[in-house]
């Protein structure tokens, strides 16, 4: 007697087809603002010439970009699973003016210090998402707000600034390669975290959650677990970004940090990571932040030309903007996967 195995029902036929062609979909998106990138590169060279293209503003833009690339990092791996961490912006400037009053300590034990600050926020977000069931959105928020005030606290108010003769602005100076040192530990960090997404079970697990979480737990998955894990892991890297902060500029202002949380999650958004998690890309975030920041670079040359004058609050409308339209664009994804998988 042989016995055949029952093919699939036809929903979840519909289903699996739905899924892939919203894969495929996110994944054209994270083409486009590639070849955009790639196009706003040669425009950028066109238009402003040797200024533009110069190995110094290539190297100034770079490590700028490396303390809104960790950020985004972590804030990818939360978006994944589903959540929202709200609270970095407040978490990084907590940790720059740590790390800034440590800084007499030298770069390890101060960045170390600021590490554990921004951990430990991580660790409680995470904490009362898990245990208390409360939602990441009211959470991280409450976060942002205690953050900024106790580092307002230990500031007195007035910002603090670092320890010139002890090595601890090193990335300010730091290259290899003829590239800033924080660029290239941020380029390594996205490769390490891609291929824990890509390649490990932690990683198949905090897209199963994103995916759908109520399954994850009937299917056995440590669901809590992961999901403190990458609220720690955000933590930590804005407490590390607010080292980077310190290190650069040798100060912490106290108004660091002010948007920063909006600014990772359009450049998490732009490059294809799903706002409801399950689907994303660690590697099309960094495309993204690396697509931002060059649109402001740009505008920065083009206010020099004084044909136009841009002003700087543009940034926010233009980062609003792309959350706006990226998400709109979403939107139309996931309902066409829906009515795919209902028809």
């Amino acid at each position: 007697m042989t016995t055949t195995t029952p093919a699939p029902a036809p929903s979840a036929r519909r289903a699996a087809a739905g899924g892939a062609r919203l894969l495929a979909a996110l994944q054209t998106q994270g083409a486009v603002i590639s070849a955009v990138l790639v196009a706003l590169l040669v425009v950028g060279a066109l238009r402003y010439g040797s200024q533009f293209a110069t190995g110094f503003n290539a190297q100034s833009v770079l490590a700028d970009d490396a303390k809104y690339a960790l950020v985004a990092l972590g804030m990818t791996l939360v978006i994944m699973t589903g959540g929202i961490d709200l609270s970095v912006g407040g978490v990084a400037l907590l940790g720059g003016v740590v790390a800034a009053q440590q800084s007499d300590r030298g770069f390890l034990l101060a960045t170390l210090a600021g590490l554990a600050v921004g951990t430990a926020a991580g660790l409680v977000n995470g904490l009362l998402v898990t245990r208390l069931r409360l939602q990441p959105f009211i959470v991280t928020l409450a976060m942002l707000l205690m953050a900024r005030g106790l580092a307002g606290q230990l500031s007195h108010d007035a910002g603090v600034t670092a320890d010139a003769s002890s090595g601890f602005q090193g990335l300010a100076t730091w290259s290899l390669f003829g590239l800033p040192v924080s660029a290239l530990a941020v380029v390594l960090l996205y490769l390490v975290v891609a291929a824990v997404v890509r390649w490990t079970p932690f990683g198949r697990q905090v897209l199963a959650i994103g995916g759908n979480e109520d399954a994850s737990r009937l299917m056995g998955l440590r669901v809590d677990v992961v999901k403190t894990a990458v609220y720690v892991i955000s933590g930590a890297l804005a407490g590390l970004a607010g080292v980077f902060l310190a290190s650069q500029t040798g100060s912490v202002a106290t108004g660091a940090g002010l948007g920063w949380e909006l600014s990772a999650i359009a450049a998490v958004v732009v490059g294809g990571t799903l706002l409801t998690g399950g689907v994303g890309s660690v590697l099309a975030t960094g495309i993204g932040v690396g697509l931002l920041q060059l649109i402001f670079n740009l505008i920065t040359f083009e206010n020099g030309k004084h044909i136009i004058s841009i002003s700087q609050y543009w940034e926010s409308v233009i980062r609003g903007a792309f959350l706006l339209v990226v998400v709109l664009l979403q939107v139309r994804i996931v309902r066409r996967r829906r009515r795919a998988g209902v028809a």
